[in-house]
């Protein structure tokens, strides 16, 4: 016997295909305040929301294969192709085994070094804007991860392409406007977002070209590597005709670019924007980061120190998690939390409402690192906080996003004091990661 969740009231259906248009994340609180699991007819199509542990433990990792990537993700494929983020099945699984290697713990803690080099250069850098009135530190912050990602996954130098982060900008802004579409605006009508997108995507494969020409001459007078680069270069030679593997290369390394630091340039934004109003809060990251670095650089021994700085940047995830929404599509009916989900039905696990679940987390919209205490962990369910995603397809990259935003974090507490300018308010811009709409001006001054 079927057993549908709950649906909207007649009434209040309107207001969430509205939402769904213009502010997806007020359509997901909508959704959420209608129970854990609640189902919205979009003409023949339904949509799902899961908003409990075990629901989305059930779609993400018991029984992952019939979930395959779903709406927004799927429009991306204009650029991405069937890179890491967008394919499914076998597809997915080969691209992972072939970048898998230059993510394991080992590498990654090798990359130390690196990663904190960079975050002193970020440093420098906003202490040249003290006193110079107001920086984007968003913006700045994003170069740092471009920076990081070009050393330690592509073994490139990434700083002088300035025009990889608003090209990926023109990219998401076209993947939404055809999500909420449905594919109803054709793509070759000359309008504007069309031809900023068509612009955006020539401009990301001109700068994977050439990254991949450089990367493959250093492979043939040196041998390969062990970078992610290296690695999917060596995969794509296998792909078929020169043609088929270029379209590869630019599709996996794209995808690469994008994932690789838009996610940790996000979780930084946030932390400091939650840092810089709440001074008790950033006054222990400062005493903590003076006390176990003192002056010097973060080693890789010190992610196990700077505990009371991880929490932080937990927490500041939890409120604005790196990916707000996983969406995927039933292949199959199935059965979630003893609910009927139609075969080809839209289903929607939401780490942001997920993340906010007064059942899960108490006063959940207060700032509360200490929610991160080893005991307060265990007394939760595992899937009450997934902002690296869940299953099979958790965020390869999760241990050196965490040890960017960390280290990062550490250093320009200790070093700087960030104000945010007057009027300004930072506004999640609901794409699939919560960006900063307008970016994050602040005012630098040297930390006292």
């Amino acid at each position: 016997m079927r057993t549908d969740p709950p649906g909207p009231p007649v009434s209040a259906l309107p207001g969430l295909l509205r939402k769904l248009a213009v502010d997806r994340l007020g359509m997901m609180k909508d959704a959420a305040a209608l129970g854990e699991a609640v189902r919205v007819s979009l003409g023949p199509r339904k949509l799902y929301v899961f908003n409990r542990p075990d629901y989305a433990k059930h779609v993400l990792a018991d029984n992952s294969d019939n979930y395959h990537k779903g709406i927004g993700l799927v429009q991306s494929r204009r650029v991405l192709g069937d890179g890491l983020l967008t394919s499914d099945g076998e597809v997915w699984r080969r691209q992972r085994q072939t970048v898998q290697p230059a993510f394991k713990p080992g590498r990654i803690n090798r990359q130390a070094s690196a990663v904190a080099q960079e975050g002193a250069k970020l440093v420098a850098l906003l202490r040249a804007h003290e006193g110079a009135g107001p920086v984007d530190v968003l913006q700045e912050v994003t170069g740092l991860t471009l920076g990081v990602l070009g050393r330690t996954l592509l073994d490139s130098d990434l700083s002088s392409q300035d025009t990889l982060a608003p090209s990926f900008e023109e990219v998401q802004d076209q993947a939404m406007l055809e999500m909420v579409s449905q594919g109803m605006v054709p793509g070759w009508l000359p309008l504007p977002p069309q031809a900023r997108f068509r612009r955006a995507r020539r401009e990301l494969y001109r700068v994977a070209d050439l990254l991949v020409a450089d990367r493959s001459a250093r492979m043939a007078d040196g041998g390969p590597g062990d970078d992610a680069l290296s690695r999917i270069i060596e995969a794509a030679g296998r792909a078929g005709t020169p043609r088929q593997v270029r379209g590869k290369l630019r599709q996996e390394l794209v995808t690469l670019l994008l994932a690789g630091h838009e996610t940790t340039a996000s979780t930084l934004g946030w932390t400091l924007h939650l840092l810089e109003r709440h001074p008790e809060v950033r006054a222990a990251v400062r005493e903590e980061a003076r006390g176990v670095l003192g002056e010097r650089l973060p080693d890789v021994g010190d992610l196990h120190r700077l505990t009371w700085t991880t929490k932080v940047v937990q927490e500041a995830m939890r409120l604005y998690p790196p990916v707000w929404v996983l969406p995927r599509v039933a292949q199959r009916e199935d059965e979630v939390g003893g609910y009927t989900v139609s075969a080809k039905a839209d289903v929607l696990i939401c780490p942001y409402i997920m993340h906010r679940n007064p059942s899960l987390w108490e006063n959940p919209e207060r700032f509360a690192p200490e929610r991160f205490d080893p005991q307060a962990v265990a007394s939760r369910p595992r899937y009450a906080y997934i902002p690296f995603g869940a299953g099979p397809r958790f965020c390869v990259g999760s241990n050196l996003g965490m040890m960017e935003a960390v280290f990062v974090t550490a250093l320009i507490t200790r070093d700087l004091d960030l104000r945010t300018v007057p009027g300004h308010r930072a506004v999640p811009d609901p794409m699939l990661s919560l960006r900063m709409r307008g970016g994050l001006p602040m005012t630098v001054s040297a930390a006292s």
